[in-house]
Order: C-alpha cells, then structure tokens, then sequence
C-alpha cells in the first residue's frame, strides 16, 4: 500500500471498532474483515477496493493501532470478539465473517456469540485464512513469551518487511500490539465440538509453514453447511499477493458479481 493510500484508509471509519473504506451502501451483503496478530484494519484497504461496489467492506480496527494507539491493547480472545459483537450493524443486512490468521479465531468467536437469535443475526458464511481450527500456541506460556520470542516466530511467518526487524523505533510502536496478541493466541481455549449455522470456507497459502492443508480441513468439523477449502500460492501472507484471487473467491461465495482484476499500478 501507497503511502497516499494508507493515509486515505487510515482516516476513514464507521465507529470504534469497524473501518468502511470504500462507499458501498448499495451493496446486498457485507463483509467483516478481521486482522491477524500485531495487524490493523487497513490491511484490508485492498480487498475492500477489489470487491466494492458489490460487497460492502468493514474492517475490524483493534485497540491499540493506528487510530487507537493510545487505547490499551486487549489480550483475550473473546475480549476482542465481544468488542466486535457489541458494534455490529443491526440493519438486516445478511453479512459474513473474514478473518486471517488470529483473525480467523476472532471471526469465529464472533460467530459463536451470534448463534442465538439477539443481535445481528448469524453470519451467512465464514472465511478462515491462515489459520487452524485448533489453534496454533507458541512454545511456552503467554508470560513467558519474549520479544525475541514474537520477533523470531514473525520473521519464521514471512509476510514483514526487513526494514521493521531492524528499526527499534517500528518495534517499539508495534511490539505492544504483537504482545497482546500473541496473549490471546496462548490463553484461547477453544470449544468442544460445535458447528456453527453457517458454512465455511477455509484459505491457505501452498508454502505456510504453520498451517498445512490437512489442519485447515479441520474447519470442516466446524461448518454449519457447505465446506470448501482453497490452496493459493505463497506463504503464512498469501493474502498479500493473490488479493483478486481471494475476493473471487469471496464473490462468489457470497453471490456477488465477480470483482474485475485491479488496474496496473504505475509510478512509485
């Protein structure tokens, strides 16, 4: 991303905890896009891009990044899904869950918590990426993970550029995000068995190395309808590179009109 279109999408928002970067109020269905660890709304940017006007995008903003950087990062999995459960939209508008990474945990929690009848409703659809149905937890204990620790296992995952590995100054506006995140991965407990009521579709990248084909065909046991799963080219962040081949295959699952391959970028 640009440094004028990270600004642009920085400077947008719908609340506290939901960023829409792209007008859609046409839109029939709804997008709820959920980051990874250390990650923030405007990593969506781009898919939003891809798939308006026909899917309406909102990023799921976290405290403690970006736009709410003086807020107190949360270090628990449900900390995090009940701040997003409590802003959804409640305008009937039928919507899905899209989470990469910590944020397919996330979405999921969320869509646990909607499995009654109060609220939004349930989502239509869940979109797992980058992630397994049982949870990845770093070696040792949420208090015992160093920085080193998360910076090592970040460099392992691929997906960062070189230039924050070697910028204290980066690390340290980043770092505290990273801590509290990588906590809630350690201390999540997920469910017994339970489906969701809604059908899942499970990403992956062909190279990641934390998550392999057969752990993201576990989300099948969590499916409340149809399950699919999709292979892409690249590592732990395919999502960086193959962007229109994900919102095709968001489209179409969905119903909505196929996004057109994004124009080639020119200058700097």
């Amino acid at each position: 991303m640009d440094r004028g279109t990270a600004q642009a999408a920085w400077g947008t928002g719908t609340g506290e905890w939901l960023r829409r970067y792209h007008e859609t109020a046409r839109a029939p269905v709804r997008l709820v896009c959920f980051p990874f660890a250390g990650g923030s709304a405007s990593y969506y940017f781009g898919l939003s891009r891809l798939l308006s006007p026909g899917v309406e995008v909102l990023a799921v903003q976290y405290p403690g990044r970006q736009d709410r950087h003086r807020e107190p990062c949360l270090e628990s999995v449900a900390g995090l899904a009940h701040g997003v459960v409590a802003q959804l939209p409640s305008d009937g508008k039928p919507f899905a869950l899209f989470g990469h990474s910590l944020g397919a945990i996330v979405a999921f929690e969320v869509a646990r918590r909607l499995q009654g009848p109060a609220g939004p409703g349930r989502p239509v659809h869940l979109f797992a990426s980058g992630g397994i149905a049982r949870p990845y937890r770093p070696e040792g204990s949420a208090e015992v993970l160093g920085d080193g620790d998360i910076l090592a296992h970040l460099r392992a995952l691929g997906g960062t550029d070189e230039r924050f590995f070697a910028s204290e100054e980066l690390q340290d506006l980043i770092l505290p995000a990273l801590r509290a995140d990588y906590r809630a991965v350690a201390a999540y407990e997920p469910p017994g068995p339970e489906r969701l009521g809604c059908p899942i579709t499970a990403l992956i990248g062909d190279a990641d190395e934390r998550t392999s084909p057969e752990e993201a065909a576990a989300w099948q046991e969590r499916a409340g309808g149809a399950f699919d799963l999709h292979v892409l080219p690249g590592g732990h962040f395919y999502l960086d590179d193959c962007q229109e081949q994900v919102a095709g295959i968001v489209a179409d699952a969905l119903g909505a009109d196929r996004p057109a391959a994004a124009p080639a970028r020119t200058g700097n």
